[in-house]
C-alpha cells in the first residue's frame, strides 16, 4: 500500500537543511525527489520517500530534532485544504474532528484519532509505512505542527497537559524547548498530545455559518475523489488503536459504522484480509520500538497487541527471521561501519 501527500509537506525543508549543514538538493536527489516539488505545494509525493529523506537528513547532519526544526518554521497556510476545516468551523473540537474526516486530502500516511476520557483529551497521530521501521522526523514534525496550530487559537500562554514521542529523547532539548515552550515525555505508548478537554470548546473567530456547508461540500468532493478503500480505512484504524490496547475487528467495525461480517467480506473483495492487515501494522511499528534500548520487550509485546512476550517472540521470529536480541546485534554492526569508513575517509 502506497500512502501519497501533498509537496507542502517539504515547506521549508531547503532552509532546515542548509542551516544544519546539508545540500538540500544533493539529499532530495538521493531520496529520489525531484526539485519541481519545492515549487509547487500540491504536487502528490510518496509519503514513505519523504519520510526517509527527513530521518536520512537528520542522520547526515546529527540534527535529531530535523523534524521539529521544519515545524518550528511552519504556517498555517501550509495546511493547504485543511486550513479551510479549522477555520469554517465553530470551536476547535469541530476543527478536529473534521481534520480526522479530511486528513487525507493532506497526508494519507498520517493518521489522526481523539479519544476523550476524564477531562481529558489525547491527540493520537501515527505515521502510516507501507516499509516496515520507524519515520521519527516525520512523526516529530507532525506532533510540531499540530501544537502550533492549537496554540494559534487558543494563544500564546496555552500548554496542553502533555506532549508525547514514542521515540527517546533527542541529544539536544534546544528545538523542542523553542517549539512546545514546556517539557516532553518520551518512551511514551503514543505520539501526540494531551489537553484539557474544555480547552477545546473555545470558539473560533474565523468561523462563518455560511461559508462552512460551502466548505464542507467542496471537501466532500476531494474526498469522493480520493476515493479510500475498506482497506485503507481498516489500516489506518488498525495502526491507530493497536498500541492503546483496544484493537480487534469487532472494535475496527464499530468505528465504521458497520458489523464484522461487512468489514470481512469487503476486505476480501479487495484482496486482502484483517490479519493481513494487522500483520502489516505490527511490522510498521514493531522497528521502531525495539530500536529505542529503553523500552521492555514485555511493553513492546503489549504495545503490538500480543498476550505474552512468548508469542510476540514467536511472532518476531516468523517475521524478521532471527530473535530481536539478534536484530539488535546486527543493526548496531551495520552503525559501526559506516562510522569507521567516514573516519577512515577523514584520514586521507
Amino acid at each position: 500500500m502506497s500512502y501519497y501527500l501533498r509537496s507542502a509537506s517539504l515547506t521549508n525543508y531547503v532552509e532546515v537543511a542548509r542551516a544544519v549543514g546539508l545540500d538540500p538538493h544533493q539529499q532530495l536527489r538521493a531520496a529520489r525527489i525531484g526539485r519541481d516539488v519545492l515549487l509547487d505545494p500540491d504536487i502528490r509525493i510518496p509519503a514513505g520517500l519523504v519520510g526517509r529523506l527527513l530521518d536520512a537528513s537528520a542522520r547526515a547532519s546529527q540534527a535529531d530534532d530535523f523534524g521539529l526544526r521544519m515545524a518550528e518554521l511552519r504556517q498555517f497556510s501550509n495546511l493547504g485544504p485543511l486550513a479551510f476545516v479549522v477555520r469554517e468551523q465553530p470551536t476547535l473540537r469541530r476543527a478536529l474532528e473534521s481534520m480526522v474526516l479530511y486528513m487525507g486530502l493532506q497526508n494519507e500516511a498520517l493518521a489522526m484519532r481523539l479519544e476523550e476520557a476524564e477531562g481529558l483529551v489525547m491527540i493520537r497521530l501515527q505515521i502510516l509505512s507501507e516499509q516496515p521501521g520507524t519515520l521519527r522526523q516525520a512523526t516529530d514534525l507532525a506532533v510540531g505542527v499540530m501544537y502550533r496550530m492549537l496554540s494559534l487559537f487558543l494563544g500564546p500562554s496555552w500548554r496542553p497537559r502533555s506532549i508525547c514521542f514514542t521515540h527517546a529523547a533527542p541529544a539536544s532539548l534546544a528545538t523542542l524547548a523553542r517549539v512546545f515552550g514546556m517539557p516532553a515525555l518520551f518512551n511514551q505508548d503514543f505520539d501526540g498530545i494531551v489537553c484539557v478537554a474544555s480547552d477545546l470548546d473555545a470558539p473560533l473567530p474565523s468561523y462563518d455559518p455560511v461559508m462552512v456547508g460551502q466548505v464542507q461540500r467542496y471537501l466532500g468532493t476531494l474526498l469522493a475523489q480520493a476515493n479510500s478503500t475498506m482497506a485503507d480505512k481498516v489500516r489506518k484504524l488498525v495502526y491507530v488503536l493497536l498500541p492503546g490496547g483496544m484493537c480487534s475487528v469487532d472494535r475496527v467495525a464499530q468505528h465504521l459504522g458497520v458489523d464484522r461480517r461487512t468489514v470481512h467480506r469487503r476486505l476480501l473483495q479487495e484482496g486482502t484480509t484483517y490479519s493481513q492487515i494487522l500483520n502489516e501494522a505490527r511490522a510498521g511499528l514493531v522497528i521502531g520500538y525495539i530500536e529505542n534500548p529503553g523500552r521492555a520487550l514485555s511493553e513492546v509485546a503489549t504495545l503490538l497487541g500480543f498476550s505474552s512476550l512468548s508469542a510476540f517472540s514467536r511472532w518476531f521470529s516468523g517475521q524478521f527471521g532471527c530473535s530481536v536480541s539478534k536484530w539488535r546485534a546486527q543493526q548496531q554492526g551495520q552503525e559501526r561501519v559506516p562510522e569507521a569508513a567516514s573516519h577512515a575517509q577523514g584520514l586521507l
